[in-house]
């Protein structure tokens, strides 16, 4: 029996373009096998999927993850069609609280030095959101970030299946 402390089923996506840093990877991972959520990682990638790191940060975690991995951005827009992508960057226009999301939605995150490309910000201008923080403040790290903005997705659209009594 399912109860408030238990997520019910969704079909957002995190998708990771470039990661550099294994650990990040691995806590990600971790994250969507606890919340049910697809990864998606798209190459290059800074480290091998065996590394030591990842599969610490992953633990026992990485067999149940829902793992896709495209070749490149070019492969992994073609496999999204006409679904709604969110790009997370410092510079988004929009604020997590103030996001549209719905369910089958992709949570695009760029890697750990960059961000995400100005090729795929420029492509989708009016979808980039980002997280509310101090100002004049660095941005989070990327696992803390891809946990703060999913939680809050989740959040929404749990919110907006409830049934007014």
């Amino acid at each position: 029996m399912s109860t408030a402390l238990d997520l019910t089923p969704h079909r957002l996506k995190i998708v990771l373009v470039a990661p550099q840093i294994a650990p990040n990877t691995g806590n990600i991972a971790r994250l969507c096998v606890a919340t049910g959520t697809e990864l998606h990682l798209v190459r290059p990638l800074g480290f091998v999927l065996s590394e030591k790191q990842l599969r610490r940060s992953a633990m026992d975690y990485w067999p149940r993850l829902k793992l896709t991995l495209h070749d490149d951005l070019t492969a992994f827009l073609a496999a999204i069609c006409n679904d709604r992508v969110w790009l997370m960057t410092s510079k988004g226009k929009s604020s997590i609280w103030e996001w549209p999301v719905s369910d089958g939605d992709w949570i695009v995150l760029g890697n750990e030095s960059s961000g995400l490309p100005d090729s795929l910000l420029s492509r989708y201008p009016d979808r980039t959101i980002r997280i509310p923080q101090a100002p004049g403040e660095r941005c989070l790290n990327l696992s803390t970030a891809a946990g703060v903005v999913l939680f809050e997705g989740l959040r929404q659209i749990r919110v907006g299946q409830q049934v007014s009594p």
